[in-house]
């Protein structure tokens, strides 16, 4: 029997979803700057989020990112005395020790290590603080972190050492994608030299599973800040809160906002194994052949989020067919993004009848017609 591709059909999917809420519908967040973004790129959420201010130690993020596109992580540098001297936080690095970039990278973000963050510029800068800070702030520009100027490795307070709630996120989200700063930004505790044990920074990384990795931040200038991300239903949110007045209510703006994007977000099935999406003809007076997909596909979306489904599908299929046999083809999408795609198959195997049911079936085609014809 001829096949018939029927035309593409395009309707809205049934996506049970929650009221869309305004961009800065937020929870109460008891720091004056912040901003929070999905993997999927929705801002969720923001406050003066451009605004140009310190970040401390958040600062290490890029200082890391650079020292690890320059340098291999198992490079022996040796620490000189003048990165031994930087004050602040500090894992206590004495001038001639060696250490590996890996071992200062771990340093430098766990318990927030300026002497290791030194250590890793002047290595990098062959000796020179404002020859590495140079390529921190070509990283900068290219990674279009455009309220964000540097001064320093390590975040310290300074006229000029400014970035912002919206630009520490998106440094953030660069960081996490390298494995040895992601691993780094998730642990509790860090193990120098001569086996010394020196605690993270951030204390939500022990207390809070949904966090994936942050950094903190704290000076006079910049207030107790940190940028962080946190997975949950297969779902990662991004966000910084910044100028906090206290080290607890920092850590409870940034959870609250993180748990606040993570709960605008659904999972659903985007394709529905048990689901029928269209019937083929097969003739002969049977049933029409229901075409499934054969497997569910889970997506995570946006509440706010409507999606488009285009099936692809014969009007009629000749005989015989197999289940699960490929007939046909439904796409998801969420404007002009995919999400999600699947073949449909044949729910059943219909066989092709023999020369006698073709002749019952013929018989009763005809008998039916020449009674029409004279009633």
């Amino acid at each position: 029997m001829r096949r018939a591709l029927l035309a593409a059909v395009v309707a809205l999917l049934a996506v049970l979803v929650s009221p869309v809420r305004a961009a800065n519908d937020a929870p109460r967040i008891d720091v004056p700057y912040w901003y929070l973004v999905g993997e999927d790129g929705v801002v969720l959420s923001q406050q003066r989020a451009r605004d140009p201010r310190a970040v401390a130690s958040i600062t290490k993020l890029m200082t890391t990112l650079v020292a690890l596109e320059h340098a291999d992580p198992l490079d022996v540098v040796r620490v000189s005395p003048a990165a031994a001297r930087v004050g602040g936080s500090s894992i206590f690095l004495q001038g001639g020790e060696q250490l590996t970039v890996a071992e200062l990278v771990r340093a430098t973000l766990i318990p927030s290590a300026n002497d290791a963050a030194t250590a890793l510029a002047l290595h990098v800068g062959r000796g020179s603080i404002p020859r590495f800070v140079s390529l921190m702030n070509a990283k900068a520009v290219e990674l279009d972190l455009a309220d964000t100027r540097f001064e320093n490795p390590h975040g310290l307070d300074a006229p000029a050492h400014l970035s912002s709630a919206r630009d520490a996120t998106l440094l953030l989200r660069h960081a996490l994608a390298i494995p040895l700063l992601r691993g780094a930004l998730s642990q509790t505790e860090y193990t120098g030299p001569g086996g010394r044990v020196f605690p993270s920074s951030d204390d939500l990384n022990a207390t809070w599973p949904p966090l994936v990795g942050a950094k903190t931040g704290h000076t006079l200038n910049a207030g107790w800040s940190e940028a962080g991300a946190a997975r949950a239903r297969e779902v990662t949110v991004y966000g910084t809160v910044l100028g906090g007045v206290s080290r607890a209510e920092r850590n409870s703006a940034l959870r609250r906002l993180l748990a606040f994007g993570l709960a605008q977000y659904r999972r659903i099935a985007a394709v529905d194994s048990t689901r029928v999406y269209a019937a083929a003809e097969t003739g002969y007076d049977r049933p029409a052949l229901e075409l499934v997909a054969p497997r569910t596909i889970p997506r995570t979306i946006h509440e706010s989020r409507s999606l488009l489904e285009r099936v692809v599908a014969p009007r009629s299929v000749g005989l015989p067919v197999r289940k699960g046999q490929r007939l046909g083809r439904v796409e998801v999408w969420d404007g002009n993004r995919l999400v999600a795609s699947s073949n449909l198959v044949a729910a059943a195997d219909v066989s092709e009848p023999g020369l006698v049911g073709k002749g019952v079936w013929f018989v009763r085609r005809t008998a039916g017609n020449l009674w029409e014809l004279v009633s």
